[in-house]
């Protein structure tokens, strides 16, 4: 790809006498691919936009900061598919204080929800952390934290894991405005300086939250003569790699198309003819002409429910994809006739 990701292209090396070694083995069979979702993780990026402070851990939010940048950082040296998710704007509200119910551990946590702040809050029923040392926690709200003092336990959350981890009446689509791939050596991505995506972000952060969805992807290849990976020349990471880039090219491909649509305002020409020679290249080495993506995301919840302009909001996106000159042509499985 050109732009942010010239390894789309640049990392495919010529079959030289002296890289055949490297180069996986192929099958002559037919190939068709069943893909899915292995595990998946939502970073909030405006956590790390802009020129954030050198995390503190010895301070709760420091320590959670300095373990997501640990996350991010380590996503850059694989090849993982992420999604640049927007969401409505939504802060706790420190001008009123969390409550606890009677006898109980949930809590009441007040927020401000949309550019207009409009007054909400969200219950959260809370379990004893093994090391705590009193009954209920002390519960200190910043603008994008809770933190729950324990005692001998500490913990911070951002308002974007409560909402995503305990059940809310906010009903709001994660919104996707962008596919790309995490390999990244320079990791741009994990520091907020990606283009493509520092653009996004400065169009839609007056009223709305920006999201990494980082997403593991499994490839199950379907062949007469089984998958190549399982071949002995594939005990050589360069080989592997190599087949495991042509995987994750084909999936952001047809997540792009999908979400994106076929003329993706983001992207290039230059950048889509670059795909459509990538795609072609793709299908003749791996005798590939049909793969299905699934989209369905492992213990999910209404917060995984994911939409775009052209794609319709669900929490099952089950696609049947065929490459056809260069193009992934997509029918969406509907969701009801999608097997649990």
């Amino acid at each position: 790809m050109t732009g942010d990701y010239p390894e789309l292209i640049a990392e495919s090396p010529e079959p030289h006498s002296e890289l055949l070694p490297n180069v996986p083995q192929r099958t002559a069979s037919p190939q068709s691919w069943n893909v899915t979702v292995a595990e998946g993780k939502f970073h909030w990026y405006d956590l790390i936009a802009g020129f954030p402070a050198i995390p503190d851990i010895r301070d709760p939010v420091g320590r959670y900061m300095r373990r997501m940048q640990f996350d991010l950082e380590a996503a850059m040296e694989k090849r993982l598919i992420y999604s640049v998710v927007t969401r409505p704007r939504v802060r706790f509200d420190t001008s009123r204080s969390a409550s606890f119910g009677f006898f109980s551990l949930k809590v009441s946590l007040p927020l401000l929800v949309g550019p207009d702040e409009k007054k909400d809050s969200v219950s959260v029923e809370l379990e004893v952390p093994f090391a705590a040392t009193l009954k209920k926690p002390n519960v200190t709200l910043t603008e994008n934290f809770v933190i729950f003092n324990w005692g001998g336990h500490i913990e911070a959350l951002s308002v974007h894991d409560v909402l995503q981890n305990f059940d809310n009446a906010l009903d709001f689509p994660s919104i996707v405005q962008y596919v790309g791939q995490t390999r990244d050596p320079a990791h741009r991505l994990a520091k907020a300086r990606l283009a493509a995506v520092q653009k996004l972000h400065q169009q839609h952060s007056e009223e709305h939250d920006t999201l990494l969805l980082v997403q593991r992807m499994n490839v199950e290849v379907i062949s007469d003569e089984g998958d190549p990976w399982d071949f002995p020349v594939n005990q050589n990471p360069v080989a592997a790699d190599i087949l495991l880039k042509d995987r994750m090219d084909l999936v952001e491909c047809a997540m792009l198309r999908y979400f994106e649509g076929a003329e993706p305002r983001a992207r290039l020409d230059k950048e889509l003819n670059t795909r459509r020679e990538r795609l072609i290249e793709i299908g003749m080495s791996n005798h590939l002409r049909h793969f299905r993506l699934d989209l369905r995301q492992p213990e999910s919840n209404k917060y995984h429910d994911l939409a775009s302009p052209q794609a319709p909001r669900s929490r099952t996106h089950v696609l049947d994809c065929e490459l056809v000159d260069g193009a992934v042509e997509i029918t969406r499985i509907p969701d009801k006739a999608v097997k649990t």
